[in-house]
């Protein structure tokens, strides 16, 4: 390989310098490069017909597109032979499937067939662009598949219900009473998200009274009544209106719609948030210019156990939340503090023994004395914003703990102690990013045997936050 990998040319380049040429390839045709704020400079490699570009057990850690010309990678076999895998061609990309799975060795030789011109970058950045992107997308999109699933069901039962409660003519005080249920429960989406215990209590009130009123399954409809909004008073005009008997059903057949709504919202929201991550990567850049909002962050963690629900169920998790903050709100662009608490709940989820508990407290902290931003503790990362209150959150697991020779690599991309093919690695550096870069907050990490607490500060107000999806190229 030596003569011939002298003949290649590797030359740094901007950006800028190749971006015309990027937007004519199948990656980037349909993307706004000026937006590309995030990349460094990249290398142009070229390299004459017949030169090895690589060899097996070379690093992966480039992704690569082909400008020009065309190459070939080909497997060698023991018996000394050579076996084509894989033909790249002008326009083509390649390089990230070896981190996706996993590996950081090729096992291949890559040839060019043709002179070839190629760039290529190293993959902390576009290649962490791919991982992250996967490693985001597996939660919403295996929450919308459950979802899918559990209201075709429902619609089944829903429909044997209805045919049921058909039977009996409606008078109008019925027919009026249960219209009124069926526009409070289309409009059930976007409720404000309860602590365990008000949670607790309004559905041990709701099920006591449902008992009392002689309702089949009374405890166990109930949770969905309640999650929807539903209070005894709205059920009365049900109570009045219907006998004992057809009031059960009645009420039965509301929580089936309940449910296939809340699992529609489900749907909704795994949906956007695909969306949303897949039109950030589109970008690349954080587009700072989308309007600013305010968002309730009782509410982001709530839907953020609803699209980790399935999970919680099938380790039978049970979830405590203090939500204490009052007001809840935080400045945001995007969806990105969904993505923090996503990967924060899912770790302390991989964290926890089967039927453990796993607690989310939320309280608001006076802003830091003095002018400056406050020092990092021993275990935090990133300053805060000065001046401000902060809004904490903290998630709590019990499970074995985080040893004390991991806890100053945990926040570095790529660094898992899961099992090979369990983790990415880039959980909590997304975290770590987001928080400290796009919201000035900081992270503060607590952990021995049997407990680990994340503790999540964010600036109330002011907040820089643009739509963080996937991390930047460190600086």
């Amino acid at each position: 390989m030596g003569q011939e990998q002298q003949q290649i040319v590797i030359e740094p380049v901007t950006f800028e310098e190749v971006a015309e040429a990027l937007s004519q390839t199948a990656p980037f045709r349909d993307v706004d490069l000026s937006q590309f704020g995030g990349v460094g400079p990249v290398e142009r490699i070229t390299a004459p017909a017949g030169s090895t570009l690589a060899e097996p057990m070379a690093t992966v850690q480039h992704y690569c597109v082909l400008l020009e010309g065309e190459i070939r990678a080909e497997r060698p076999e023991p018996d000394g032979s050579q076996t084509t895998v894989g033909i790249a061609k002008a326009g083509d990309g390649f390089g990230e499937t070896p981190l996706l799975t996993g590996k950081t060795h090729t096992s291949f030789i890559i040839v060019a067939v043709k002179d070839t011109v190629l760039v290529r970058e190293k993959l902390i950045s576009l290649g962490t662009l791919a991982a992250g992107l996967m490693h985001e997308l597996h939660n919403p999109g295996s929450a919308a598949k459950r979802a899918s699933s559990q209201l075709r069901l429902n619609l089944m039962k829903l429909q044997e219900l209805s045919l049921r409660f058909a039977d009996a003519p409606k008078t109008e005080a019925q027919l009026e009473c249960m219209r009124l249920l069926l526009e409070h429960t289309m409009n059930g989406c976007s409720l404000p998200a309860m602590s365990t215990i008000e949670q607790s209590d309004a559905e041990e009130q709701m099920a006591d009274w449902l008992s009392a009123a002689g309702v089949d399954n009374a405890f166990s409809i109930a949770p969905a009544l309640v999650g929807i909004g539903l209070k005894q008073d709205e059920l009365l005009c049900a109570r009045n209106a219907f006998p004992p008997a057809n009031f059960s059903d009645a009420l039965n057949w509301l929580e089936a719609l309940v449910s296939s709504v809340t699992l529609v919202c489900t749907i909704e929201e795994s949906i956007t948030r695909i969306s949303d991550l897949v039109m950030a990567v589109k970008k690349f850049a954080y587009d700072e210019k989308s309007p600013a909002r305010f968002l309730d962050v009782h509410d982001s963690l709530q839907s953020t156990l609803t699209i980790l629900g399935h999970k919680l169920r099938i380790k039978g998790i049970h979830v405590e939340k203090e939500f204490a903050a009052n007001p809840a709100l935080i400045q945001t662009r995007g969806s990105s503090l969904s993505q923090v608490w996503t990967n924060l709940i899912d770790n302390a989820l991989d964290a926890s023994p089967s039927n453990a508990r796993i607690k989310i407290s939320t309280w608001i902290e006076p802003a830091p004395s003095g002018a400056g931003p406050s020092e990092p503790g021993p275990d935090q990362t990133g300053p805060d914003q000065a001046g401000l209150d902060r809004l904490a959150v903290a998630i709590e697991d019990h499970g074995e703990g985080i040893p004390t020779e991991v806890l100053p690599h945990i926040f570095e991309a790529f660094f898992t102690t899961k099992p090979q093919g369990s983790g990415t690695g880039l959980g909590l550096e997304i975290v770590h990013r987001i928080v400290t870069q796009k919201f000035g907050g900081s992270i503060d990490v607590q952990s021995e045997p049997g407990s680990t607490r994340f503790i999540v500060r964010l600036p109330m107000k002011g907040a820089n936050c643009g739509i963080c999806t996937i991390p930047a190229k460190r600086s």
